[in-house]
């Protein structure tokens, strides 16, 4: 669908966003070649209009200089990938493929995919998977995401199938939140909780979360349990609901099963126990149990604290089991409501891309199931051996009995949980193929041929978002170079391996358009709990975005699901599932006294491939730090700022420290985002467990035991430089990797884009190395003022062109890099302050110009600024209409709350 743009020389098309699962509609204009700008769309029913920071800064991001381009190839370990014609890169493929089955059979091969296809691509893939190759080995990154919520659904409620919508949001009377930094994670359906929560003030809302997170600022109640914990915590509200009557006996008679296994277990949570295990008080136990059960409408909300959990399942159906008990689900604004994390991880559920699933929602394990999917794809069998999920996928790649791997639109060297065994994995397996849009990744740097795909705003299918709603995805420009999208080379490469697998038969791949793959799809849902069969993207086009159910002859989509109370389970009734608490696998000891938690970052998205080419998104947050309770800070004798080596069982990082009062003492935070490119050391994720749930099979990433110690590595380097900042990024990268420490960033904003190096190491770097590094950051010639003191191996580099500084360099020492950044993001260099440019270990007189963080992302306003504004007495209305800032997506509106209050005690204090 193409609509007038606000520019006449542009085009408008409506498309969504490619971050969260919230699916926003956003309308992309461009000149049918690049993409200028992006805006929410107003008639979209997920977002109304409105974009996160991540969603607005859409068309800033995919710098063609991270773009994989063209097919690359190579023919050895030893050697480097040199480009490749398309025919020969998937005929190469099509071969190693055949021959690798041939001779292993079809489970030596396998496909990791992602929550980031569309619909039709994952399709192509199952059915490449599962249909010609025969093998189950076919499993996805939302594995990590949402696969716990995916068995707590099916346990309980009988399908997969989230049976709330958005608007539950602003109808419900109580809320409970767990797991869920929603602020950061789901931004807009967040500003709709904000605006509902202002207009019914009596709305109220319960946070569970072991830290003070954004969404705690509008917690009415926030539950900060011991991590892990979450099922003694629904168990002893269960028990508090029961002992108080506030449960539903007549909808659990008609509509349930199984309720006296789980009335005796909640018998074994009394509200003193629980709050011990939790680390609450008792009374507030007792608070969150009133509010749930005198809210006529009760709905919850929940994400990563409860999936990626060894006992994520049990998390979820203990959750749910408190909206059967309670008779709140099928009704407005109550239910049970998983938030999906990534865009398209319903679609992927939808089609069968978990290695234990197929099309339709239905099992891989089953007989009948496979039949069916079978008959319809017109082969004789599927594949009946149980297929690897992520964790035993990569495993198995290690153990060298996968021999052949794809991996299409995800980084598992960044995102799987215990780092140093897939590394390894990917080093020793003897094919990997990486199909994926950006080659930084980490996990190109082990492709033997990597496949250029197309991106957000160059490919046309559909996504399916939390709420169930399809939404149909327009392509608004072409992929560059030679990218193709997704489907496209699935399909391409498919029709090779048939004619080398199964030649002379008919092509089970005749698909020539990304329509086509909807059309045969759907029919495969006919009949089934998510029963899409009267969808088409002319009614998507049409009437817009709609919710499953909506089969043949449907007018409209369904909002809410089990209206009826009956449910898709072979009696009718939901299942109340009993699992006991079982404490977490790592918790504190001796050794490793901390428990660390991961999460995202408010302007950051997964492993940043697409972010992580915008300057303007690291503002808020421009490094990976480690945050520790002051207590801890105190007891090791660190600073803010400082370097630490972080530990756990199965790896280190060395990264700075802050302080950071909402953690709990005796926890440690670290954003998930930070990958081997960001953070040398392989990023967070060499330090997760990858210990999983039985049932779900979804990793214990959200929990590990570390240690903290202070870093021994004197020797510094700070530098800073503007321009062609993925180019730079792409050369420097590789001169970091014999450091201790080192981290790679961009920074500023759109009109000066910067490149930002921390390293530091325990011995200073040979002259070679130093030098190599002056010149790819253009301090090594022309105007740049240089101090060098050999002795203590100090030197310093300043580059100044039109009286301003454009990079710099400082090593051995960097006292002066926050003032000097600050001169740089002033745009200037004042003659009074030169001759300190370069004073050893010295800062002018005041301190100069200091750094400050970006606050509000949307309309660059600084903390400083919002700061001064506050301390001119302007409050929240007045900092949006003077400073603007929280007038655009609102993602900074908590933090401003939070100066704002601190402010006010500070003055009340004073008086």
């Amino acid at each position: 669908m193409t609509l007038p743009a606000p520019n006449p020389a542009l085009r408008t098309t409506a498309a969504t966003c490619c971050y969260c699962g919230v699916g926003c509609g956003v309308l992309i204009d461009h000149d049918d070649e690049r993409i200028s700008g992006v805006r929410g769309d107003p008639a979209h029913p997920a977002n109304f209009g409105k974009l996160c920071s991540k969603g607005s800064t859409l068309h800033l991001t995919g710098d063609l200089n991270a773009r994989a381009l063209y097919p690359e190839l190579r023919l050895g370990k030893a050697l480097a990938r040199s480009r490749s014609s398309w025919d020969n890169a998937l005929d190469h493929a099509a071969s190693v493929f055949a021959e690798t089955i041939r001779e292993h059979g079809p489970d030596s091969v396998a496909f990791y995919i992602s929550g980031q296809l569309l619909t039709e691509d994952y399709y192509a893939f199952n059915k490449l998977a599962r249909a010609l190759v025969g093998t189950n080995n076919i499993d996805s990154n939302s594995r990590l995401c949402m696969s716990s919520a995916v068995v707590g659904y099916k346990r309980s409620l009988g399908a997969d199938a989230p049976p709330c919508s958005y608007e539950d949001i602003e109808q419900a009377d109580c809320l409970l939140i767990a797991g869920s930094n929603m602020a950061y994670a789901h931004p807009i359906l967040f500003r709709r909780l904000e605006a509902a929560k202002a207009a019914r003030p009596e709305m109220k809302i319960i946070v569970v979360d072991p830290r003070r997170t954004d969404t705690c600022e509008l917690a009415d109640l926030h539950l900060a349990i011991a991590p892990g914990t979450d099922v003694a915590l629904f168990h002893g509200l269960l028990h508090l609901l029961l002992a108080n009557g506030d449960y539903d006996p007549a909808y659990i008679e008609h509509h349930t099963e199984g309720f006296e296994a789980l009335r005796s277990l909640a018998a074994d949570y009394p509200p003193r126990e629980v709050a011990r295990l939790c680390g609450l008080d008792e009374a507030d136990l007792r608070q969150a149990a009133e509010l749930i059960g005198r809210s006529p409408a009760f709905l919850s909300l929940w994400c990563m604290g409860l999936n990626q959990s060894s006992s994520g399942s049990a998390k979820n159906s203990a959750l749910i089991n408190l909206h059967l008990a309670t008779g709140q689900i099928g009704k407005v604004g109550a239910g049970p409501f998983s938030l999906t994390g990534q865009p398209n991880a319903m679609g992927g559920r939808e089609t069968g891309s978990l290695s234990n699933l197929l099309p339709g929602h239905r099992e891989a394990g089953n007989a009948e199931h496979r039949a069916e999917v079978a008959r319809y794809w017109g082969v004789d069998e599927l594949p009946s051996n149980p297929g690897l999920s992520a964790v035993e996928l990569f495993e198995a790649v290690r153990a060298g009995k996968i021999k052949a791997l794809w991996i299409a639109c995800t980084n598992p060297a960044q995102s799987l949980p215990d780092q140093q065994k897939i590394h390894e994995a990917l080093t020793l397996c003897p094919f990997v193929v990486v199909q994926e849009a950006f080659f930084t990744t980490e996990t190109c740097q082990y492709a033997d041929l990597l496949l250029p795909a197309a991106s957000w705003g160059e490919k046309e299918g559909s996504v399916t978002n939390s709420e169930r709603r399809v939404t149909h995805v327009r392509r608004a420009v072409p992929a560059p170079a030679e990218a193709r999208p997704d489907w496209a080379i699935t399909c391409d490469f498919a029709r090779r391996l048939e004619q080398l697998l199964r030649p002379g038969l008919p092509s089970l791949f005749n698909f020539l358009s990304v329509e086509m793959l909807f059309e045969e799809y759907k029919h495969l849902t006919r009949g089934r709990d998510l029963d899409l069969s009267g969808l088409s993207y002319a009614i998507l086009d049409n009437q817009g975005p709609q919710q499953w159910p909506f089969p043949n002859g449907a007018q409209q989509g369904t909002a809410r699901l089990y209206g009826d109370g009956r449910f898709p389970t072979t009696s009718g009734r939901a299942q109340f599932v009993a699992d006991a608490y079982v404490p977490a696998q790592e918790r504190q000891e001796k050794d490793f006294p901390l428990l660390l938690n991961t999460g995202r970052l408010r302007d950051q998205w997964h492993g940043m491939s697409r972010t992580g080419t915008a300057a303007r998104l690291f503002g808020h947050v421009p490094e990976a730090v480690l945050g520790l309770h002051p207590i801890e800070l105190s007891q090791r004798g660190l600073q803010s700022g400082e370097l630490v080596e972080l530990r756990s069982r199965r790896g280190r990082l060395t990264l700075p420290v802050q302080a950071d009062d909402s953690l709990q003492a005796g926890h440690a935070y670290l954003p998930m985002h930070w990958g081997d490119r960001f953070l040398k050391g392989l990023g967070t994720n060499v330090l997760t467990q990858p210990a999983f749930d039985p049932l779900s099979k979804q990793p214990e990433l959200k929990l590990s035991g570390v240690q903290v110690t202070q870093a021994a590595v004197p020797w510094q380097l700070f530098a800073l430089v503007e321009g062609d900042v993925q180019r730079r990024f792409n050369a420097l990268r590789p001169l970091f990797d014999g450091f201790d420490y080192a981290s790679l960033t961009p920074t500023g904003r759109e009109e000066r884009p910067a490149l930002l190096i921390r390293a530091a190491s325990a011995t200073a770097p040979d002259g070679e190395l130093l030098a190599q590094i002056d010149a790819l950051l253009d301090v090594d010639q022309g105007p740049v003022l240089t101090y060098d003191d050999p002795q203590r191996g100090v030197g310093k580099r300043i580059r100044i062109e039109d009286g301003r500084i454009v990079a710099m360099r400082l090593a051995g020492e960097t006292a002066a890099r926050d003032w000097l950044k600050g001169m740089w993001q002033e745009g200037k260099a004042d003659t009074d302050l030169r001759r300190w440019l370069l004073a050893p270990l010295a800062t002018p007189p005041g301190g100069g110009v200091k750094t400050s963080k970006t606050l509000c992302n949307c309309m660059n306003v600084s903390q400083d600024a919002v700061c001064a504004g506050i301390a001119r007495g302007l409050d929240l209305n007045g900092l949006k209409n003077e400073l603007k800032c929280g007038t655009s997506c609102g993602s900074c509106v908590p933090e401003i709350k939070r100066l704002l209050n601190s402010h006010t005690a500070a003055v009340a204090v004073e008086a």
